[in-house]
């Protein structure tokens, strides 16, 4: 029965293609230098831009290039607030007119919840 079992390789376990008649790309060693003192350098094309920093394989920190490449500073747009939003569909004086509306309602008891409005003209029953 041992004679007769089917062999073969795991998947992306092995290549079976010999390395005849391949040019490689023409590559760099880019060196990286992180906060904690860690030094390293990763291999990169020539034609690749380099980046600025790269995460260190040891500890995770940012490193940066010790070629001295800068990294680009990112232009941060303020978070929109609701407040925000609200000024780009309404003016302050349109939003005081509802306001001025909305509270007369209120007072009135038309609007809100209704355990702060009684009705009016109307008692609570007793029990006998």
């Amino acid at each position: 029965m041992a004679e007769r079992t089917l062999r073969g390789a795991r998947l992306g376990g092995q290549s079976f293609e010999d390395e005849r008649g391949i040019e490689f790309a023409a590559r760099q060693q880019v060196g990286y230098a992180c906060p904690q003192g860690h030094s390293f350098e990763i291999p990169m094309s020539v034609e690749a831009d380099i980046p600025a920093n790269w995460e260190c394989p040891r500890c995770g920190a940012v490193a940066l290039s010790v070629d001295g490449i800068l990294p680009e500073e990112k232009v941060e747009k303020p978070a929109r607030t609701h407040w925000d939003m609200l000024l780009e569909r309404r003016s302050i004086k349109e939003l005081e007119d509802i306001l001025t509306e909305r509270l007369e309602l209120l007072r009135g008891g038309e609007i809100g919840p209704a355990h702060l409005h009684r009705a009016k003209g109307k008692k609570k029953k007793t029990s006998a």
